[in-house]
């Protein structure tokens, strides 16, 4: 099986690296000059400083050149998934689609693969999600991910699992996407808690909270629970809502803090939150951390309010 990872940031160039182990890899980078910079250097330095491109690594800027692949993980950012897929449609019928981005489209309020199937109808959609960060990935340090497809798929499991890269195999996309989306909202909010000093006592309940929310949110849209207890929800949630690597804790804790936050690097939280928000008010689905950490992003409210109106709701059984 041909593989090709589309999407030079740093999440894809570790996928690229992992999955050399197993044979030739294309990469594609949008940036002409960047692609050749690491075909030259055998580093992505402007992405992921420090781990080097196997020599089977090919990297290219030409888009048709690794579309030949049989299957295709789409690094990209979620907010330019839909764009994306829409520009390069043609070349991308046909394929196997992993999308590895996590989050909700703010303009269609849909998930990666139900833009795959919008823009791609002939392609088959898939999700590689769960605990992860790039660089663990790059050091060939332990990680287990789950890999969502519509029909359970051992042969892409295989294709796509390393020495050092452990995939667990769902056919709930829906329940392995929105684990994976509804997370990122909920570690930002875990970032406000501590950068506002509010302490560990109050992430942990945030956290439990914010994981039945999470369950409860995909079980309405059809989500199996037993995924948000997994790899994609639950472990997921965890990292992110712990590590300073998380770019969405990093968020939040500035946003608590008071601090500014650079704003070149992407923070998918912010857009699923707003898109959360708006979903749950259509769908009538109680989803009140979320709504909140939506509120704060928008500057519609401060951290203090935030938390008085929390710790004000009616007391009820858990």
């Amino acid at each position: 099986m041909s593989i090709s990872v589309l999407g030079a940031g740093a999440f894809g160039t570790a996928l690229a690296i992992t999955l050399a182990q197993n044979g030739p890899v294309t990469l594609w980078a949008r940036d002409a000059d960047h692609a050749e910079e690491m075909q030259r250097t055998r580093e992505n330095s402007r992405r992921l400083k420090g781990p080097r491109l196997p020599e089977n690594i090919s990297v290219t800027a030409e888009i048709a050149l690794a579309a030949r692949s049989e299957t295709a993980l789409l690094a990209v950012p979620m907010q330019r998934t839909g764009a994306f897929l829409a520009e390069h449609a043609g070349l991308l019928q046909s394929k196997t689609l992993v999308s590895c981005s996590k989050g909700i489209d703010l303009q269609t309020l849909q998930g990666p693969s139900a833009l795959i199937r919008q823009f791609c109808p002939d392609a088959v959609p898939a999700l590689l999600t769960g605990p992860s960060f790039a660089a663990d990935i790059a050091r060939g340090l332990p990680t287990a991910l789950t890999l969502a497809t519509p029909e359970d798929d051992e042969a892409l499991q295989q294709a796509l699992s390393t020495p050092s890269l452990r995939l667990y195999r769902t056919t709930d996309l829906t329940g392995a996407e929105l684990g994976g989306a509804l997370k990122n909202v909920y570690a930002i909010g875990a970032g406000v808690v501590i950068g506002a000093g509010l302490g560990d006592s109050a992430r942990a309940a945030l956290m439990t909270r914010s994981f039945a929310e999470m369950v409860r949110f995909a079980v309405a849209q059809g989500a199996r629970p037993e995924t948000l207890s997994g790899l994609s929800g639950f472990g997921d949630l965890v990292l992110t809502c712990t590590s300073p690597l998380s770019r969405n804790f990093r968020f939040g804790l500035a946003l608590g803090a008071g601090e500014a936050f650079d704003p070149s690097v992407t923070v998918e939280g912010v857009a699923t939150a707003k898109a959360v928000s708006i979903l749950a008010e259509k769908r009538k689905i109680d989803m009140p951390v979320a709504s909140m950490i939506a509120a704060l992003t928008e500057a519609r409210i401060s951290v203090p309010e935030a938390v008085l109106t929390l710790l004000a709701r009616p007391l009820k059984q858990e």
